[in-house]
């Protein structure tokens, strides 16, 4: 199950069922199953309270993703999105606000996944997927 919430803001996805197909599906040909996913966007400084309080970061970020899961190969999770970070990146890449939601919000299901992006080769390797998962998405 995938839901998505708004927490300080007022956002919704205009058509959340594409999301939900396309996020179950590659998370499905990861062979990992589902159990749930709760999105929640946010504004700035929502998001940078979270960080400073469970993760001791006191910067601005436009995703934290918390592995709520007790199994392996089962995703359970409570992802927080930035939605005016998701702005400014889209603003920065020279891309559409759509396309880089979706990027953010595939990045976080991603880590759920096993990847990473700490060392330069591990962020090749995310941005690669992420542009591999993007691919499929049918808008």
């Amino acid at each position: 199950m995938i839901n998505f919430f708004s927490e300080d803001i007022d956002f919704s996805l205009s058509n959340p069922h594409i999301q939900t197909q396309w996020i179950s599906s590659i998370i499905s040909s990861q062979m990992y199953s589902l159990e749930e996913i709760n999105y929640i966007f946010c504004s700035d400084e929502y998001l940078l309270q979270i960080n400073q309080e469970h993760l001791n970061h006191d910067y601005y970020t436009d995703i934290i993703t918390f592995d709520n899961s007790e199994n392996a190969h089962v995703i359970e999770s409570d992802i927080f999105i930035s939605i005016d970070r998701v702005k400014e990146n889209a603003k920065n890449q020279k891309t559409s606000f759509d396309q880089e939601l979706n990027r953010v919000m595939i990045h976080g299901v991603l880590h759920l996944l096993g990847f990473r992006d700490k060392t330069e080769e591990e962020k090749k390797v995310m941005r690669e997927k992420e542009d591999a998962c993007l691919s499929l998405l049918q808008n």
